[in-house]
């Protein structure tokens, strides 16, 4: 299912909602813990984690690009900064597991917000997979499918 985006006073927002059969507390460790933020995102390392705290993210040419988390509750909240944009998770327990809420808060859409939606819902099924116990094979075809509906949603908003 896509993200709902929608355009906001301050710009847009895209969220996604996941339900996830596993604990909050299993879906907050693939958030924090750099052993397993690697196995679906290996390009961010979270070097603070508190409120004003750093998040790195490898640009994979010998830079790295410093986010700020701005946000952050324990078990719930991790928001970040995501070059001009935020990146904001959500964890609320439910019966048979936990609602991850993650939503973007863009100020502006630009020609890279179809990659980056495209990139955050595959990240999402990749988080299922691996707290299902399974790997997911052939991310960039996924990233490929998902990128021209979000090309498209982009384009129905401007």
């Amino acid at each position: 299912m896509l993200a709902t985006i929608k355009q906001v006073n301050d710009g847009y927002t895209a969220q996604f909602d996941r339900h996830f059969k596993h604990s909050v507390e299993m879906v907050w460790e693939m958030l924090r813990e750099n052993d397993k933020l690697k196995l679906w995102f290996p390009e961010l390392r979270i070097k603070e984690l508190r409120e004003g705290g750093r998040i790195e993210f490898d640009m994979q040419n010998g830079n790295f690009e410093e986010m700020m988390i701005t946000s952050y509750s324990p078990k719930t909240i991790l928001e970040f900064t995501w070059a001009d944009d935020l990146v904001h998770f959500e964890l609320y327990e439910e019966s048979e597991g936990c609602h991850c809420i993650l939503k973007e808060k863009m100020r502006t859409i630009t020609e890279h917000t179809p990659r980056d939606l495209a990139g955050w819902h595959v990240s999402l099924e990749v988080i299922s997979a691996l707290l299902d116990g399974r790997r997911m094979e052939g991310r960039k075809q996924e990233w490929e499918k998902w990128y021209e509906q979000y090309k498209a949603a982009v384009h129905n908003l401007t």
